[in-house]
């Protein structure tokens, strides 16, 4: 068992939730295909590293796009977290990268705000200040 592999109490909670079409080519092992999906998703790796014994990436690539569009991801994560009580936390830990000309712009420079002529900031009046005496 990978580390990334579902445990068998998920196991459990998931197989009765996945769609089954008994016509047709039958589907591989259901979860060597999760336990596939799961290894890319949590290692970040991209679908050409997913090692031999998850089975075929496109396998993988093509279920987990499919299920996304049918919303079967959404319903597999509402079940496990009722049958871990809400005692689960899940964590987006993604990352944003500025963009290549933001990270080397000029530190201090002027900001210059483009208004049309006559007209007033948000939150100013238009009348000019007043000087006290």
């Amino acid at each position: 068992m990978s580390r990334y592999d579902l445990t068998d109490f998920e196991w459990r909670v998931i197989e009765p939730l996945l769609p089954n079409k008994p016509r047709g080519v039958p589907r591989v092992d259901d979860r060597r295909v999760l336990n596939g999906i799961f290894w890319v998703l949590r290692s970040g790796a991209p679908w050409r590293d997913l090692p031999e014994r998850y089975g075929p990436r496109t396998t993988c690539y093509n279920r987990f796009v499919r299920w996304r569009k049918a919303g079967v991801w959404d319903w597999l994560m509402d079940a496990i977290t009722v049958a871990h009580d809400g005692d689960i936390q899940m964590v987006d830990s993604t990352s944003v990268r500025v963009h290549q000309q933001a990270a080397t712009a000029k530190r201090g420079g002027r900001i210059t705000v483009s208004v049309a002529p006559g007209a007033s900031l948000p939150g100013t009046t238009s009348s000019p200040p007043t000087s006290s005496p």
